[in-house]
């Protein structure tokens, strides 16, 4: 059986990309709605489901609840025990990724038509049933705290999470979604169910499913499966007050070379005006070796191995952020490059031979997102988070094409803030220091 499944996900990588997909609106009997991209030719379901909302719902003193929480859905469910449960899988072929971010809890299943019943039947224990034993907590509980004290050491998670701690404040965002030693330590089995029905609830559910099955399958699927969860979960935390205070804030790591994090605020990703921030930061530092700050930094000055620059549009605030390495000696030039170019960037746009490289470069690359069932799925899923009509793939080039000079000169000027933009800097940086915000 695992040779089989072996079989078919070497045919489905072996698909040509595609950007054509005929999507399908399904509407359970029970009220849930799927987004369905039905492919029978290979008898194999990939199913992607997300519940809104994911570890910002920890409660007050309980953060790492959510994500303990979703680790353990694995680990033994109804009358099984972690090892019953992954013996279950194994014999079905069948493969379930559960994994927690700050937006949403997120559960990969991958299955043979044959065995649909029987795996469907499986995850519903695994969602519906989950027995978090006393021994799979503590199991697990001794990972994550792992995983936290090996991020302490680590001079990119410090970064990150000191620019979230300035970006986000007390917001679920400004806190690693981990927990912290003395939180996970502190959580009960209580607290571990309260987070499940907190998170899983059927008001929050986005599904999309690719492969071979039916609308009518997938409908009565969805509701065996999902339909006897809670009507409702938690409230939904409020909009993170992004308060990004324009300076630097260096972390003293003893290490030869500092790892640096910018940002300033972003752009929503429903803002008609994304499109044109999407290419703008391609240009800037979103391009590898195309970008300007890659060019400026690495090619021309030979300051660090890489610099990068991202948008990051989140469900409860918005960010631009970048990154960049340098040794201890030379952080600060390559700092100071990075503030000339975000200023450059923002005084007079991108030249209009950047523009047609930039949307060569992100047209192009849209239909290899499209690689097999299980990317697909997880495409209807965010869309449907995102707000994107169903007919968005065929229309989404387009819309990229249809980006003017003017207008990313325009979104330049009004989005980019050199002025505003923050470095967190761990190491011991040369002539690097805290600005007191």
């Amino acid at each position: 059986m695992r040779l089989i499944f072996a079989l078919i996900l070497t045919a489905l990588a072996s698909l040509p990309a595609r950007a054509e997909v005929d999507i399908q609106s399904v509407t359970s009997p029970g009220g849930l709605t799927a987004w369905l991209v039905e492919e029978p030719s290979i008898p194999f379901v990939a199913l992607e489901i997300r519940f809104r909302g994911g570890a910002s719902l920890d409660r007050p003193g309980k953060r790492g609840a959510v994500n303990l929480m979703t680790a353990l859905l694995e680990e033994g469910a109804g009358d099984m025990d972690a090892r019953a449960f992954a013996r279950g899988a194994e014999a079905l072929a069948a493969s379930y990724d559960f994994d927690a971010s700050n937006d949403a809890v997120a559960i990969s299943a991958r299955f043979l038509t044959e065995n649909r019943a029987a795996s469907v039947a499986l995850l519903k224990a695994a969602l519906q049933e989950p027995r978090f034993d006393e021994e799979a907590i503590e199991r697990v509980r001794r990972q994550v705290l792992s995983i936290i004290q090996s991020d302490q050491k680590d001079p990119d998670d410090i970064a990150s999470q000191t620019f979230n701690q300035i970006a986000y404040g007390d917001h679920p965002y400004g806190s690693s979604l981990n927990g912290t030693l003395e939180s996970v330590a502190a959580l009960t089995r209580d607290d571990l169910l309260a987070a499940h029905a907190d998170v899983l609830a059927r008001d929050r559910i986005y599904i999309g499913a690719v492969g071979d099955i039916t609308p009518e399958e997938l409908g009565a699927l969805v509701d065996d499966l999902l339909g006897d969860l809670p009507a409702t979960g938690a409230d939904m935390p409020p909009m993170a007050e992004v308060t990004i205070p324009p300076g630097v804030t260096v972390v003293d790591f003893a290490t030869p070379q500092s790892v640096a994090i910018f940002g300033q605020k972003g752009i929503k990703q429903d803002d008609p005006d994304f499109f044109a921030a999407t290419i703008l930061n391609h240009v800037i530092g979103g391009g590898s070796f195309e970008s300007r700050l890659m060019s400026e930094v690495r090619e021309k000055r030979g300051l660090t191995y890489g610099v990068y620059s991202y948008l990051v549009p989140r469900d409860l605030a918005e960010v631009y952020m970048g990154n960049v390495s340098s040794a201890n000696d030379r952080i600060a030039q390559a700092i100071a490059v990075i503030r000339d170019e975000w200023a450059k960037a923002a005084a007079e746009g991108i030249t209009p031979q950047e523009l047609q490289d930039a949307k060569t470069y992100i047209t192009g690359a849209y239909p290899l997102r499209f690689d097999g069932n299980g990317p697909i799925a997880n495409i209807l899923v965010g869309m449907q988070m995102i707000g994107l009509p169903i007919d968005y793939i065929p229309t989404r080039n387009d819309k990229v094409e249809a980006v003017t000079l003017e207008d990313v000169t325009r979104v330049a000027g009004e989005l980019l803030d050199p002025e505003g933009l923050h470095f967190v800097v761990v190491g011991q940086p040369l002539g690097v220091e805290s600005t007191g915000n």
